[in-house]
């Protein structure tokens, strides 16, 4: 009898991810689904700092080459940190007067949703740009992003990530799967989440974020399909960001960005069913993927170390001696083929924590800093 529940679970947990490998096959999205056409327009990037005077030069020498109209480029830090990265910034704007750089001070640290709130609200470009400090973009990822948003069904376009600072191929696995999910969204209606570090959407069309929002970019393409606007993939605007594989380390950004994801899940819900099929196909997909199956994954776990102790004695520890072996071998990116199995174990560790933690009332809007993700862009 356990066996069997213990099958039905194993079933529910793995034939959404085939269905959606299944559909991925047969669309095959390779490329923007927006019919791209570049014609300059005025941009405006908006950059939320705290505490990276280690970092935020090399961000700023970044966005000061990138290839675009420098009269119709703008760069608007928005800083609340307790060290001198706005005194940094202003510096290098100073050192920089062909560029329009302009940093804008907050009293106090409110999070990333008000600096961003902020920071549209302090531009004048057309056009806005999402991103952050620990990230980094390509040189022409700005031109493809402007060209998306030519089309006048898309109302969002965001970047694919093509590298992974640190060599960490637990974050590589997961962002490629993501990414393959993403496309077929694209190319379905319209994707989910959102990637905050390459992100670009029309001033017009901004709804402010709510304060108290963890996944402040997710959010802004919630608020863009609600108008009616599609948000897709564009692989061509290429973005880096940095990863490890230890799962201690792992835990701070990713139960963080799954906290934010289930909360937007669910001040989503009254979209499911709606809006094209991102109501009808997109949503319930993710609900399943980040609500649903990381519990029935963790009921798998539990109930196949019972039923080793069942079956038999003392010896049923050999499960939990497997699963320690796993999540080693895991995070240390020793599982060779089957690596990508980890990495979607990883995420669902981060969507349980994430959802007792959103239980207890913790969302507030703000984070502790992840210093170990900014050491790979230091100068």
């Amino acid at each position: 009898m356990l066996v069997s529940i213990l099958l039905f679970f194993a079933l529910l947990v793995v034939a959404p991810y085939v269905v959606y490998l299944v559909w991925y096959a047969l669309i095959q999205p390779t490329d923007c689904p927006a019919n791209k056409s570049f014609k300059a327009e005025s941009v405006s990037v908006v950059l939320p700092t705290y505490n990276e005077e280690s970092i935020v030069v090399s961000k700023l020498e970044e966005l000061a080459n990138i290839e675009y109209p420098v009269d119709q480029f703008e760069i608007i830090v928005v800083d609340s940190s307790t060290d001198d990265t706005a005194e940094i910034a202003q510096k290098f704007a100073n050192k920089h007067e062909s560029l329009s750089i302009r940093v804008i001070t907050e009293s106090e640290r409110r999070g990333v949703a008000t600096a961003v709130n902020l920071g549209v609200d302090a531009a004048e470009g057309d056009v806005i740009f999402r991103t952050d400090c620990d990230s980094r973009i390509d040189n022409k990822t700005i031109q493809h992003a402007v060209a998306a948003l030519h089309d006048s069904d898309i109302g969002g376009v965001m970047g694919q990530q093509t590298k992974v600072l640190g060599e960490s191929q637990v974050e590589t696995d997961y962002r490629n799967l993501q990414a393959r999910n993403q496309a077929l969204e694209s190319y379905l209606d319209s994707t989910f989440i959102v990637h905050g570090p390459c992100f670009a959407f029309r001033r017009e069309d901004f709804e402010p974020i709510h304060p108290n929002s963890l996944a402040d970019d997710t959010e802004l393409g919630v608020n863009l399909r609600r108008q009616g606007k599609r948000v897709v993939l564009d692989p061509e605007m290429e973005f880096t960001e940095s990863g490890v594989s230890d799962i201690r380390g792992r835990r701070q950004r990713k139960d963080r960005r799954a906290m934010g994801l289930i909360q937007m899940l669910v001040r989503s819900r009254d979209m499911l069913g709606g809006y094209g099929w991102y109501g009808r196909v997109v949503l319930p997909f993710n609900w399943w993927f980040m609500i649903i199956a990381p519990w029935l994954m963790l009921v798998l776990i539990v109930g196949t170390i019972m039923m080793g102790f069942s079956w038999l004695g003392v010896g049923g520890v050999s499960t939990l001696i497997a699963l320690a072996g796993f999540v080693f071998m895991g995070q240390r990116d020793a599982l060779g083929p089957t690596q990508p199995l980890y990495a979607v174990f990883d995420s669902n560790i981060s969507l349980v924590i994430a959802s007792l933690r959103l239980l207890r009332g913790e969302e507030d809007g703000t984070w502790e800093v992840d210093t170990e993700s900014r050491k790979a862009f230091e100068e």
